[in-house]
């Protein structure tokens, strides 16, 4: 019998880090950047790593990629219930 662990995808190697913005935050990203929440790449509430994170529908996540050639890269995605459909869902 094989017991099931408990494994924090955030700590793997191959795994950005992801974090929530606070809404003054979001504010300020979406201010900066000219767009509203649905412009920005969407990312699922099921997704392993908002789950792991506790993000919701409607927050703004920042993911913070290190890269041997840009140094850092910065992205954003906004949490949507379901990245199937064409509008932006986050009953």
């Amino acid at each position: 019998m094989s017991e099931k662990k408990d494994i924090n995808i955030l700590e793997h190697v191959l795994v950005p880090k992801h974090e929530i913005l606070s809404p003054e935050e979001a504010v300020e990203v979406l201010r900066k950047l000219g767009v509203s929440p649905k412009n920005l790449p969407w990312i699922s509430v099921d997704d392993p790593a908002a789950k792991a994170i506790g993000a919701k529908p409607g927050d703004i996540i920042r993911i913070i990629r290190k890269s041997p050639t840009a140094g850092v890269s910065v992205a954003y995605r906004y949490v949507v219930v379901d990245v199937s459909r064409k509008e932006a869902s986050v009953e």
